[in-house]
């Protein structure tokens, strides 16, 4: 779970730093990225079943989607369409933590899921903002806060599954 989220994150920051500087780059690594949100699908599938799996799998492609369209409208300077664009990204962050809740309630709580969801997109919003504005020292002190807060996600997660399912980790 770590190794599939950190690759989130990292192929995330490509993605932020191709398109703030218009490198030649930018498709293969968005679609790296993308490729990435299927391997976090098939990642749950084993638990949830394939139907989940897919589920996320979609959800996580609309949170790389929409992203784009958070990164196109900031660096256009469009506030209108960036607020749109805002909007709908925090509300699939949302959709997001209810699927995950949902699949397993007790042990992922909704409030903390949501928090956590939360908290990713405000710190890759941080980090995308200052990339684009040239701040380089704040984009990586963001992209840290970034690593810190995505492999205590993928933490929460991972027990989460375990707990949820100790016969298939060698538990009663």
């Amino acid at each position: 779970m770590r190794k599939l989220w950190e690759d989130h994150i990292i192929w995330t920051r490509l993605t932020i730093v191709s398109f703030a500087a218009d490198l030649p780059d930018l498709e293969p690594t968005l679609d790296r990225l993308l490729q990435n949100q299927a391997d976090l699908g098939s990642a749950v599938a084993p638990f949830y079943g394939e139907e989940a799996g897919q589920a996320l799998t979609d959800l996580l492609r609309e949170h790389i989607l929409g992203a784009v369209d958070v990164l196109t409208a900031a660096k256009a300077a469009d506030e209108v369409t960036l607020t749109a664009a805002l909007a709908a990204w925090y509300e699939n962050g949302q959709e997001i933590a209810d699927f995950l809740h949902q699949a397993n309630p007790r042990f992922w709580p909704q409030e903390e899921m949501r928090n956590m969801m939360r908290d990713h997109l405000d710190l890759t919003l941080d980090e995308a903002t200052a990339r684009l504005q040239g701040d380089f020292e704040a984009d990586i002190a963001a992209y840290e806060d970034v690593h810190r807060q995505i492999l205590d996600m993928a933490d929460m997660l991972s027990s989460g599954i375990i707990k949820q399912f100790p016969e298939k980790f060698g538990g009663l």
